[in-house]
């Protein structure tokens, strides 16, 4: 990558920093809303600096590293205080130690993040990343706690889906578990959709049109409860490809060691299972 500082998509990160300064300043506050809709404006500033900076030919290891501060100020440092201060302080020691290790661990997917980054050439870079990106994990605390301030409101015009905001309180009882579980997913090896590979611009089918058209028509509709809907599918989007894939795995294995017994060759190995492998190292089969 380049050497150097570019101005707009530097720009651009630096307002996800303050975004995140923000949000942290709102949660300290008790302005949960407030803070919950910076780290939201966080993550629209995190897509768009990337984007701008791989369509200019701008990207650098400046911009990487300064992207990756800032990410962790938004993604982990917030989303940590902003769940602690609504949920988790009733809970005394294990909800600080809760919220920690959801930041230390945003800390360590963004330090694995950039060193794959680095050694890493361009043209060989997947489609997917290893491991939940830091922002999901951050965007489905702040858009719950969106959707969570809405419930009981009579003053709040704005609307809801029913089925989802009758379900809201057991959320709210789930959030230390979630927030167990969004950290070890960071850190996991499941992948999930980069969408770096989405091109706007060019021609789509006319069921994309359609989906794209009902996601926004539901985003105006209900903002909040669309937010929350689209970010934990999502998250549930990467369990599930992981499961099928694994599914897959030991399919292949099994069919492996039939074919292996066919013909009386135990040390041959097959080749088209080592990526597979890779992504499952505790279930090797010698």
């Amino acid at each position: 990558m380049k050497r150097g500082v570019y101005l707009v998509p530097s720009l651009l990160t630096l307002g996800n920093l303050a975004a995140g300064f923000l949000a942290i300043l709102f949660a300290a506050n008790a302005e949960f809303t407030r803070a919950a809709w910076m780290i939201i404006l966080g993550i629209v500033l995190d897509m768009s600096d990337g984007r701008i900076a791989r369509w200019m030919g701008a990207t650098s290891q400046f911009g990487l590293e300064l992207d990756s501060l800032a990410d962790l100020t938004t993604f982990g440092v917030a989303p940590a205080i902003l769940m602690y201060q609504l949920a988790l302080d009733p809970l005394g020691r294990p909800g600080y130690m809760i919220a920690i290790f959801f930041a230390m661990t945003a800390a360590l997917r963004l330090a694995r993040f950039n060193l794959k980054a680095q050694q890493t050439p361009t043209l060989e870079k997947p489609s997917y990343f290893v491991g939940l990106p830091v922002p999901a994990a951050a965007g489905i605390l702040s858009s719950f706690v969106l959707s969570y301030e809405l419930f009981g409101n009579e003053t709040i015009t704005v609307k809801t889906i029913p089925m989802l905001m009758s379900r809201m309180p057991m959320f709210f009882r789930l959030i230390p578990v979630t927030m167990l579980v969004l950290s070890f997913l960071m850190i996991s090896r499941v992948r999930y959709g980069d969408f770096k590979k989405l091109k706007l611009g060019r021609p789509k089918s006319l069921q994309s049109l359609t989906l794209i058209a009902a996601g926004v028509l539901l985003i105006v509709t209900y903002p909040q409860n669309t937010i929350f809907i689209l970010f934990t599918l999502y998250v549930l989007s990467g369990l599930l490809l992981f499961a099928i894939r694994y599914y897959r795995y030991r399919r292949d294995i099994r069919l492996s060691q039939m074919r292996r017994r066919k013909t009386d060759q135990p040390g041959e190995s097959d080749s088209e299972n080592t990526a597979a492998a890779a992504e499952f190292p505790w279930n090797q089969t010698k």
